[in-house]
């Protein structure tokens, strides 16, 4: 088990050590990419339920070395009785944060599962579901030590919960919150995912677990049915890409914000800066992101709903115009919005080359508190990306999707190397993934190096709950200083900050060699084979 890691037959980036075993586990018994990220994600899912749970959604990039990368959304819809007036009538001005109301889009994440397994059904792929779930399993049925990183979260979200005895059961065993290394085992979740194994994922839409979703929802009040898992199922998508000087980089279309790291990562491009890490970098890449956050909040929503293309604000002439408008030393004003969004990130690479980046989330930490006592599932919120405002650019309407802020990368460099990379958080994703990528891309800094060193975030972060720039207190004191000089209202916060997102990534080299780098700010972890 290892933070970075070379490997010539596969590795896998996971959140949480037991769950790259499992993928690493996977690969060794000659399984693919693919497999051995959905035994990562179902593990992901009992280890880390505030943030990788079955009741989120998810995003995949696959790449087959020589093909265009696939994208795979699962991403749910707004059930067929959720509407603004509905909220409205309830008197709510914005769409419900936590609780039964709060449950109001399907999840997603494993009719993700299903897709990706399809693609590895057509290069060969041949481990059952029983065996990809073996793992996720054993860890609910047995029991595993609560992390730091979850106990962490417990006590942090706890008051914002509501508080119901199933979840409270699981989570707050006797009222009391958890301390690091305390027992946790999930029966339900167990059962739930048994069921699975034997009778398949679409079991979770349109079999046996659907019906106890389904019937778990409706008790606690949540307006989804049985009728509205029925229909939903992930989608391949044409990725957007960006050409850089050395890479082609992909992400998801809308209704993600992968549209904005691109936009961030195509503008940084253009501006020519010379070093890493010195005001210039910092500042170039803070400019862009202020531009690629307006044209996220001003457009981005569910595609069907779009007014105009994403791919053509990634446009060479349409960068270019952009990019000329970046003063360097001058900071433009920007009042941006914060989040608190949660996700997990897992990478992986096999023998043949195959490459994986996908996300999932429940979006904040235990989404909506709501746990389906029966399947011991915790549903997520991520209707809160709606507004009940009619005008609002993510108006609620029935069946449309929610804004993410899930959005995995990959590129394709021009030497033979295929990335995969992410960062696991909210709206600051986009900052960490074009930090990283510029320091190893641009500057040439070395993988770990890159995803090591110091960061910042403008907006959420930092423990503020102000659009301020964020900046670890690692970075050079003249640096800091002339990011002052040129206008960043700074706030520094201490080194190796757990605000700042943590990336992950996972490189094959041309020469066949495989490579990986976790952040230290986090519990994730590298499993080579």
């Amino acid at each position: 088990m290892f933070y970075s890691a070379y490997a010539r037959r596969g590795l896998v980036v996971a959140p949480h050590q037991l769950a790259a075993q499992a993928g690493a586990a996977v690969l060794r018994e000659g399984g693919d990419a693919i497999e051995a990220t959905v035994a990562a994600a179902a593990v992901s899912a009992v280890v880390c339920p505030h943030v990788g749970g079955l009741g989120g959604d998810g995003f995949w990039l696959i790449h087959e070395p020589g093909r265009t990368p696939i994208a795979i959304e699962a991403a749910g819809v707004a059930g067929r009785q959720v509407t603004a007036e509905l909220y409205r009538g309830l008197g709510l001005t914005e769409s419900p944060q936590r609780g039964p109301l709060s449950c109001n889009t399907v999840a997603g994440a494993l009719a993700g599962w299903s897709s990706a397994l399809a693609v590895s059904r057509g290069w060969g792929g041949r481990l059952p579901v029983r065996r990809l779930l073996e793992e996720a399993i054993c860890h609910a049925r047995d029991g595993v030590p609560v992390s730091a990183g979850q106990a962490a979260a417990i006590a942090a979200e706890a008051g914002d919960l509501p508080t119901e005895p199933a979840f409270a059961r699981i989570y707050l065993p006797g009222g009391v919150l958890p301390n690091p290394g305390a027992f946790m085992d999930q029966p339900a979740l167990a059962r739930c995912l048994e069921r699975l194994a034997a009778a398949g994922l679409d079991d979770f839409y349109r079999g046996d677990v659907a019906v106890a979703l389904a019937l778990d929802l409706q008790a606690a009040g949540s307006p989804l049915t049985r009728d509205d898992l029925a229909g939903h199922y992930a989608q391949l998508v044409e990725p957007l890409a960006v050409r850089l000087a050395n890479a082609v980089v992909y992400s998801l279309p809308p209704p993600t914000q992968g549209l904005a790291t691109l936009m961030i990562l195509g503008l940084f491009d253009r501006l020519n800066v010379a070093e890493a890490e010195g005001a210039a970098h910092v500042h170039g890449l803070i400019e862009a992101t202020k531009h690629a956050i307006r044209v996220r909040d001003g457009y981005v929503t569910d595609p069907f709903y779009m007014a105009v293309e994403a791919r053509d604000f990634l446009l060479p002439e349409v960068l270019n115009e952009v990019a000329a408008v970046i003063e360097p030393g001058h900071a433009r004003p920007w009042v941006g919005s914060v989040d608190r969004g949660r996700s997990i990130w897992l990478g992986a690479i096999d023998a043949a080359g195959r490459t994986v980046s996908t996300m999932q989330s429940l979006c904040w930490g235990f989404g909506s508190g709501v746990m389906l006592e029966r399947t011991g599932v915790v549903w997520h919120n991520r209707g809160v990306g709606f507004s009940l405002q009619p005008a609002a650019v993510n108006h609620l309407i029935s069946g449309r999707k929610p804004f993410h802020t899930l959005n995995p990368m990959l590129a394709v460099f021009d030497d033979g190397r295929a990335m995969g990379f992410g960062a696991m958080g909210g709206q600051s994703v986009i900052q960490a993934q074009a930090a990283v990528f510029s320091r190893y891309a641009r500057f040439g800094q070395g993988l770990q190096a890159a995803v090591t060193a110091p960061r910042w975030v403008l907006g959420a972060g930092g423990g503020s709950e102000t659009p301020d720039l964020h900046l670890e207190s690692r970075f050079a004191p003249d640096t800091v200083q002339a990011l002052r000089e040129a206008g960043h209202p700074l706030d520094v916060v201490e080194p190796f900050s757990e605000s700042m997102d943590p990336v992950g990534a996972v490189v094959r080299h041309a020469s066949g060699t495989l490579e990986a780098a976790t952040d230290p700010r986090s519990e994730a972890a590298v499993a080579a084979w």
